[in-house]
């Protein structure tokens, strides 16, 4: 039976990237596609970022691929204007996609395309868990007068759930981060990660960091990472540090999972609206999110490590986007990878 996959091309960039990993897609398998409207696309047209009809077409589907959302024509400081980000937001919590997975990897051929020193992060390996459907992004917020407020809460169940992915990730050691000597929440995380590693995972090694130690080790010894697994926001902002180990945000892709539901796949980076159009956008960020949607979302392992291996094959042969110092436009990327899945 032909998978379907829900196609959410959203905003910017975020067409043309999503029309490369096409391209790639088709060479690997066949799939029956359902594109729809999302982001500030959605706004524009529906006046929301997320209609109830996607979010049911996503719950249909087999797999989710994503490309960007957002630019400055719906920035606003209103609370009551809708906003391409809660499309985000409500995708994944209509979905329950609470573990959100990034893979960082610093590539030989990218060494000299990242501002960090070439001994620093040479041979960098890591993934960043992300909690994805808790924390202050979730919380109860609002205004009153002159105060604005924004709650962080966890329960100890959303706590279990992610740890046991982490861990379940690891080759080695999990790094569990969080603001243990200021939050009560952050205190709770620890004390709930610190029992799953002591009764479900006694044979990885557990280590925790605050967050701001955390953000100064992935930059001085990023070596020293295997899983890095932290709460909502925590995890935003560091696996966004994180992808200056690659050379560029441009590379990093990600994963979003949940326990029955479809998984999201989509790029790290934004939708880039600066150079929509221009026919120069990175894609290959989005086509390694496919490749993580064959193998987490599909279960096609096979075709994932064969684009995985073109992508690389064509970074070494000296591919290189303007996000990474060259003059590859969109098409040239693509062509090079497509060139080494012949």
């Amino acid at each position: 039976m032909t998978a379907t996959i829900v196609l959410l091309p959203g905003d910017g960039i975020g067409p043309e990237i999503t029309a490369a990993t096409l391209r790639v897609l088709e060479r690997v398998a066949t799939f029956a596609y359902d594109e729809r409207t999302f982001g500030g696309a959605s706004i524009d047209a529906d006046g929301t970022a997320l209609t109830d009809e996607v979010l049911d077409a996503c719950r249909r589907a087999d797999a989710v691929l994503l490309a960007a959302v957002g630019g400055p024509r719906w920035d606003t400081t209103d609370p009551d204007a809708p906003r391409p980000e809660q499309g985000l937001l409500g995708l994944r919590k209509g979905l329950g996609l609470y573990a959100n997975l990034r893979p960082v990897r610093a590539l030989e051929a990218l060494y000299t395309a990242s501002p960090l020193r070439a001994e620093v992060i040479a041979r960098t390996d890591l993934l960043v868990v992300r909690e994805l459907t808790g924390g202050i992004y979730f919380g109860a917020r609002g205004r009153e007068g002159d105060r604005a407020f924004d709650t962080c809460e966890y329960t100890v169940g959303e706590i279990e759930r992610i740890a046991r992915t982490a861990f379940g990730a690891a080759r080695s050691r999990v790094t569990s981060v969080d603001k243990a000597n200021v939050l009560e929440s952050s205190r709770l995380w620890r004390e709930v990660v610190s029992r799953v590693h002591r009764e479900e995972f006694p044979n990885v090694e557990l280590e925790h960091l605050l967050v701001d130690n955390a953000a100064m080790q992935l930059i001085a010894a990023p070596r020293h990472f295997d899983v890095i697994l932290a709460e909502n926001m925590f995890g935003d902002i560091l696996s966004d540090e994180a992808a200056m180990l690659t050379g560029s945000i441009g590379m990093l892709p990600s994963a979003s999972l949940g326990a029955d539901a479809p998984g999201l796949f989509e790029p790290v980076h934004g939708s880039a609206p600066d150079i929509a159009g221009q026919g120069t956008a990175n894609p290959l960020a989005m086509i390694l999110s496919a490749a993580m949607m064959l193998r987490h979302g599909l279960g096609m392992a096979e075709q994932a490590a064969a684009v995985e291996s073109a992508v690389d094959r064509a970074l070494d042969a000296g591919l290189r986007t303007r996000d990474l110092g060259g003059d590859a436009t969109t098409q040239e990327a693509t062509e090079a990878v497509l060139d080494r899945l012949a």
